[in-house]
């Protein structure tokens, strides 16, 4: 399957303009920056220096070359955190290949029919994972030794032949609201994303990255990939996540900036060894998604000792909106921040379309330089567009500064006796609780009201039912927005991307 834009963003002639975000070299180009950082690359015992990994690079696009990997061709792999997807990106790009990473925890049937639509020139797999099994498709580790091979065959690539307005890779959203699409973008878009967000967060060679997150992901690729190439700085990749191994890290390479859900977070500070001591070299934190509420920036402040910034966006447009050093406190904690760069916002009617004013709660429009370039399915790009602008699903509401809260998903709302209730509104009231450390509000039916509301509770002391409504009414909530079930638990199950899984949570339900 030929993969081709089917989508794009509004004003996309004014970004073309001279000077303007889409005025960029090619992707390869932005991500070789001259860098003094000692080493760019850890992953375990492998430890490359920018010199390295730039001829590790060449090798392997020149190895990909010899396997017949030309301009828009799809590679696809599926790997754990490894550098060896690093250097897939990158060798991608410089072909003008379309790198197409699938999920390190995707099964047989998931990969069979990812395949299935990409069509890729070339599959590659890590040990034990599906992709392996494909035809011809080439180990990674382990095995005959096939990809230390594939970097000695061919002549290494050391001069980009990427363009711009090459599509570079192509991405899976998590499948929350049902079967992953296959989510476009173009080499433009990540290197002006790249840039941007290299600034906004003032980071520099100085800078190491500590990436839990998949790389298969928006967030790992932009965090672990993009930016870090963008600001010549060292990025650090765990293969699964472990609190301890990550305090460990974190001392060892002195790393300055973490990404993530607050899954990552909560772990770090409950972990058994914790102290600000061992991270006293981070000095930024940025966390998005569900479960970020202001007792989490509070806490998470407090503990770790540096910035924590809030910030919003999605596979089909990175990092929206980031607050800053210098918001006020009650921005900084409540709020998902203004936009960055050239991103415009809109709040409409989820039903007609039309524009809300400031306040109003309704589904969040996003355009801007870095939104995709549509689904590889046309008519699911179709369905998520309207003039130029993506229809993120999300609710929301800006206030008069521009400064964006996400209410919650329009599908994770619960809906009783014809009212709507945003599930993150109940969560971020329990969360504001002093015992409660994570909640996650789901419906359960009822004949009568077609839904109530449950909740899953971790907490530092019991936290029942009574205890929930005092505090609900203490707080000045609608009565019929105060959980009707409390279930405690020690945890909450996540998705593969670190978002609490609501799905499985559900499973628990009473009959």
């Amino acid at each position: 399957m030929r993969l081709r834009p089917t989508f794009t963003p509004a004003r996309a002639r004014h970004y073309r303009r001279p000077g303007g975000p889409w005025d960029l070299p090619p992707l390869d180009a932005v991500l070789a920056p001259r860098s003094v950082a000692p080493v760019r690359l850890v992953d375990g015992s492998v430890r490359l220096t920018g010199p390295e990994l730039e001829a590790r690079v060449a090798a392997l696009a020149g190895g990909l070359r010899a396997r017949g990997v030309r301009r828009a061709d799809v590679v696809a792999w599926q790997l754990p955190n490894w550098h060896e997807s690093v250097l897939l990106y990158r060798a991608c790009w410089r072909l003008g290949a379309v790198a197409a990473p699938l999920h390190h925890s995707w099964g047989t049937n998931e990969v069979a029919r990812i395949l299935d639509l990409l069509e890729p020139r070339l599959v590659l797999g890590g040990t034990g994972m599906p992709a392996r099994d494909a035809p011809e498709a080439v180990p990674v580790r382990g095995g005959d030794g096939a990809f230390p091979s594939l970097l000695g065959t061919g002549r290494p690539v050391s001069d980009g032949g990427g363009r711009p307005t090459d599509l570079a890779v192509v991405l899976f959203t998590s499948g929350s609201t049902g079967e992953p699409k296959a989510v476009l973008h173009t080499q433009r878009s990540l290197a002006y994303k790249a840039r941007l967000m290299a600034g906004v967060h003032g980071l520099g060679s100085d800078d190491a990255v500590l990436m839990p997150a998949p790389l298969a992901h928006v967030s790992g690729l932009l965090n672990a990939v993009l930016v870090p190439g963008a600001a010549g700085m060292s990025t650090v990749l765990m293969e699964r996540w472990d609190p301890e191994a990550a305090l460990t890290a974190i001392e060892a390479e002195r790393v300055s900036y973490m990404v993530g859900p607050p899954t990552f977070f909560l772990g770090l500070m409950s972990a058994a060894t914790f102290s600000r001591h061992r991270v006293a070299s981070l000095r930024l934190v940025s966390s998005g998604g569900a479960g970020v509420s202001p007792a989490f920036v509070a806490r998470a402040t407090a503990e770790l000792g540096c910035q924590v910034k809030r910030s919003y966006g999605s596979t089909e447009a990175p990092t929206m909106t980031t607050t800053t050093a210098s918001d006020p406190p009650r921005q900084a904690q409540e709020t998902d921040g203004r936009p960055v760069g050239e991103v415009e916002l809109r709040i409409s009617d989820p039903n007609s379309g039309r524009a809300l004013p400031p306040g109003a709660e309704g589904e969040l429009w996003v355009r801007g330089p870095e939104l995709f370039a549509g689904y590889a399915d046309a008519a699911q790009t179709r369905e998520a567009t309207w003039r130029g602008w993506f229809r993120t699903g999300d609710l929301a509401r800006l206030d008069g500064e521009r400064s964006l809260t996400i209410v919650g998903r329009i599908k994770d709302v619960i809906i009783r006796g014809g009212e709507n209730i945003a599930a993150a509104e109940v969560e971020a009231v329990l969360e504001a609780h002093p015992s409660v450390r994570q909640a996650v509000a789901v419906g359960y039916p009822d004949e009568r009201l077609g839904e109530r509301v449950a909740v899953f509770v971790v907490s530092d002391d019991p936290f029942d039912l009574e205890t929930c409504r005092a505090w609900f009414a203490e707080r000045g909530v609608a009565r019929f927005k105060t959980p009707e079930l409390v279930i405690p638990v020690s945890a909450v199950p996540s998705t593969a991307a670190g978002k609490p899984d609501r799905a499985a949570l559900k499973e628990r339900l009473p009959a």
